[in-house]
């Protein structure tokens, strides 16, 4: 396998596509030399076949909006990869959703459910639907309207949707209500992310962010450092950017900046429990501002337009979107003495701002290993409702923790360099690869 070749061909079938060529290129890089000592693989032309998703739906929303004025917006469901397992990954609902962005983050979902060790495969889907500023009305409105034409493409032996971007508790319940009434069964499989009430895991909405620090644990202590009493700057305000933080202050870190599209919150006494949850309330609002933290709490400092980047730190976690942390970024955080950076959201930071940390010695871990957690347990929900069982807090608490452990080892394993030198991101790229080709080798040519 030549990556030069692949790329300059999807170059010039998807040239539009920029996120999706930048996350095949990155794992294509990290895996052409392990690739290339497997002659089978470049037999069954496994990288030719993994790189293009099973199948791709794209279907008209159409609702009705307060006002009595109808909407129409767009949905997708990308189904990338099922060697492993049942299609899985979040619905995402933002305006900024593209086929291309779906595309990428059904790749990297592919890998990423390798690395749990979990039988989950690939997908992605969403709209370009805008949640801020809508009412409940509107949101359940547009959610059964969108269910109405994915409901029979997924299921809990075919494709597992879960939450993302846009997509929580209310829009997963308002989305399961509409399944039930279509499909005329209650099978509490069908999606992840439910209510602990009806089939969800009690630490579902906490996991990502607490999945996130646990890995983030492990780089450190590989790297014979502490968390505790390190200072740590997070972007986003939803249920990862707030799993992540009340991880990281249990564990004994102080979170001194939160962040959103309008602005950065700087808390240089660190957040507390209050806020920790006013975050919540923050994201329910729908408003998607993070100024109000400011006008509530004393001791935070609103500063319109900047990024959590900009206040110096120890530990940066991108926790929001894709791409959201550029080179620029990279350099401030550097200048400011930040000696580690790990994604939690999918692909956070941009090519350049990865080749800044990696380029200056920066603890740095790739979203794939890094977010794991969340989609872990909604493997574990999945193992729960088929089994008919119920854990306690604890018990997902207990194998979140053994599940981000091993994918901390399957990451050195391959990462590992002949200085010592770990890179999470060749590591992850290698080990959710060599899981999926395998796979897809043993099935024959399908």
């Amino acid at each position: 396998m030549k990556t030069s070749e692949i790329m300059a061909n999807l170059e010039r079938k998807y040239g539009h596509e920029k996120e999706y060529l930048q996350a095949v290129r990155e794992v294509l890089e990290s895996i052409e030399e392990v690739y290339n000592q497997h002659p089978e693989f470049e037999k069954a032309k496994i990288v030719e076949r993994l790189v293009e998703p099973d199948r791709i739906f794209t279907f008209r929303v159409t609702w009705i909006d307060d006002k009595g004025q109808v909407q129409t917006n767009l949905g997708y469901r990308v189904q990338f990869n099922s060697a492993i397992g049942p299609y899985k990954g979040g619905l995402r609902f933002h305006k900024a959703v593209t086929p291309s962005m779906l595309k990428f983050l059904g790749f990297e979902q592919t890998f990423k459910n390798a690395l749990t060790t979990l039988p989950m495969g690939g997908a992605k889907g969403g709209s370009d639907f805008d949640p801020v500023g809508k009412s409940d009305a509107e949101i359940m409105r547009f959610c059964q309207a969108f269910m109405l034409e994915l409901w029979n493409c997924i299921g809990p032996e075919q494709d597992v949707p879960a939450g993302d971007v846009g997509v929580g508790g209310r829009e997963i319940g308002f989305l399961y209500g509409m399944y039930t009434k279509l499909a005329r069964e209650y099978n509490v499989g069908v999606l992840t992310g439910k209510g602990a009430n009806w089939g969800g895991s009690i630490l579902r909405p906490e996991a990502t962010g607490f999945g996130a620090l646990y890995f983030v644990q492990h780089v450190l202590h590989t790297a014979g450092k502490d968390i505790k009493d390190k200072t740590v700057a997070i972007s986003g305000f939803g249920n990862v950017a707030w799993g992540a933080a009340k991880k990281a202050k249990q564990l004994g870190a102080k979170v001194i900046a939160i962040s959103g599209p309008d602005g950065v919150c700087t808390i240089p006494n660190g957040i507390t429990d209050e806020m920790i949850d006013y975050m919540l309330e923050l994201r329910a609002s729908n408003n998607n501002v993070v100024a109000p933290m400011a006008t509530k709490f004393s001791g935070v400092e609103f500063t319109p337009g900047k990024k959590a980047w900009s206040v110096k730190c120890d530990i940066a976690l991108p926790c929001a979107f894709q791409n959201e942390l550029n080179g620029d970024d990279a350099k401030e955080l550097i200048a400011n003495g930040t000696w580690c950076c790990c994604e939690v959201s999918n692909m956070g930071c941009t090519p350049e701002a990865i080749h800044e940390f990696q380029s200056k010695g920066i603890l740095f871990a790739p979203g794939k290993a890094v977010n794991a957690g969340g989609v872990a347990t909604s493997g574990l929900e999945m193992t729960q409702n088929a089994m008919h069982i119920s854990w306690s807090g604890e018990e997902v608490d207990a194998k979140l923790h053994q599940i981000m452990s091993s994918i901390h080892e399957a990451c050195v394993k391959y990462g590992k360099q002949a200085d010592g030198h770990i890179d999470y991101v060749k590591g992850a790229n290698i080990a959710g690869f060599m899981k999926v080709a395998n796979a897809m080798l043993e099935q024959g040519i399908i």
